[in-house]
């Protein structure tokens, strides 16, 4: 297939491209510059987001088109000036990718849009899944809300949506599990708040791996929870993380603590929510990592 990625050099988007090159499709991978980027045979890179960029004259003919692009949640803290970034980096780069559909004769099969759990808010009790109607309230669920409504535009181009509603992706060098690992590597790991709140994870080949089989699966559209069937409390989280990396967990962190250190930040670690990927196993994923130590076992072999 010839595929498009927006934010094919972030996190997900370098473990994305990989697979796909391996599975000898057509990549190209937009970039705001691609000045010293390594082209290949299978390999293009294709400028955007600049004044005098016409990136729909290269990506006649694509099947298909990522979006995985916007600024990470995990940098620094939730600052005014940050929360807008965050949003308006992914409004920005959705609202590029569709003009760019509008302006191809051809219009790619299907879009594939990056999207969040924490579009379901957050809750002890309740368990979400894609039917849930409930949606939350705060700075996460807003940017998610917003953000599916403008990649959902794409249906009206008749080009089938898929909402990769994400939980927190495991991997050793990158996302939110190198700062979670970090106190135990100091033997000084612990319950983090009241260890009571939910965490719904998934291991980065599992979300790789689901981006590709949401592709082939043609029936399969709208909102998709990317999160392990196994969701644990950070409690087990936290005990499990330290019997896989061999080191004692008992010092807690309090909650007070991290709501002075990260400010409005700390929901991501503080409040959770139990999520379910019903839609991938009503379709037929098989997880390589449903359990969590299986999955941190991976990860720190």
């Amino acid at each position: 297939m010839r595929i498009a990625i927006a934010g094919g050099t972030g996190f997900v988007g370098n473990a994305l491209v990989k697979k796909l090159l391996e599975k000898k499709n057509e990549v190209f991978i937009l970039t705001r510059n691609k000045t010293n980027k390594q082209q290949s045979k299978n390999l293009t890179y294709v400028q955007w987001l600049n004044d005098d960029d016409s990136p729909e004259d290269e990506l006649e003919g694509m099947d298909v088109f990522i979006n995985l692009a916007g600024e990470s949640i995990n940098s620094g803290r939730w600052t005014e000036e940050r929360k807008k970034r965050i949003l308006n980096s992914r409004i920005t780069a959705t609202k590029e990718v569709l003009r760019i559909i509008s302006r191809l004769e051809e219009k790619p099969y299907t879009l594939i849009n990056a999207s969040a759990v924490g579009y379901y808010g957050t809750s002890q009790n309740e368990t979400f899944t894609e039917a849930t109607r409930k949606i939350g309230t705060d700075f996460l669920a807003e940017t998610v809300i917003r953000w599916e409504a403008e990649a959902s535009k794409a249906e009206e181009f008749e080009v089938r949506t898929v909402f990769c509603r994400f939980g927190i992706i495991l991997e050793k060098n990158d996302g939110a599990l190198p700062r979670m690992a970090l106190p135990y590597k100091f033997y000084a790991g612990g319950t983090v708040g009241t260890g009571s709140q939910w965490v719904s994870w998934i291991h980065l080949k599992d979300a790789v791996n689901g981006i590709l089989f949401c592709i082939d699966q043609e029936q399969l559209q709208g909102p998709v929870n990317f999160t392990s069937p196994y969701p644990v409390t950070m409690k087990e989280f936290g005990k499990i993380l330290g019997e896989v990396l061999n080191r004692p967990h008992w010092m807690p962190a309090p909650g007070f603590a991290l709501k002075i250190a990260l400010g409005e930040k700390s929901t991501l670690v503080l409040e959770g929510q139990k999520v379910l990927p019903e839609k991938l196993l009503a379709f037929g994923y098989e997880f390589l990592y449903p359990d969590l130590k299986a999955a941190l076992g991976d990860i720190y072999q």
